[in-house]
C-alpha cells in the first residue's frame, strides 16, 4: 500500500500537479489550490502544528506520511518536509490510498 501512495505522488509530480517546500505549499493552501497536503512524519513538531493549523483553517485535507527522505525521493528532489497536490483527481486517489493504509495499520495492531 505504501509504495502505491508514493508511486501516485510521483505520477502527480511528473504531470506537474505537485508543489513542495514550505513556501510553495503554504502559498497553494492559502490560494485554495492545494487539494491535499502531505507532511513528513519526521518534520519538526512546530512544522507539523503549523501545517495542521493552516490546513484546518483553509479546510485542506492533511496527512502525516512517510519521511522527509521518502517524500523527496518520490518527487525527484532532495528531502522535503511537505508536498501539496494541486489536482483534484490525483488528490482523491492519493487520499483514498492514505485512508486505506490508516485502516490497514489499525486493523493489524
Amino acid at each position: 500500500m505504501h509504495d502505491k501512495i508514493l508511486a501516485l505522488l510521483g505520477l502527480a509530480t511528473k504531470s506537474g500537479n505537485v508543489v513542495s517546500g514550505e513556501f510553495m505549499v503554504e502559498k497553494m493552501v492559502k490560494a485554495g489550490k492545494a487539494k491535499l497536503v502531505i507532511v513528513a512524519t519526521d518534520a519538526s513538531d512546530g512544522s507539523k502544528k503549523s501545517y495542521n493549523d493552516m490546513c484546518t483553517f483553509y479546510r485542506t485535507p492533511i496527512y502525516f506520511y512517510g519521511t522527509k527522505e521518502t517524500l523527496g525521493h518520490c518527487i525527484g528532489k532532495e528531502m522535503r518536509a511537505s508536498v501539496a497536490v494541486i489536482e483534484e483527481g490525483f488528490a482523491k486517489g492519493i487520499e483514498k490510498k492514505l485512508k486505506d493504509s490508516i485502516i490497514d495499520t489499525e486493523v493489524n495492531k
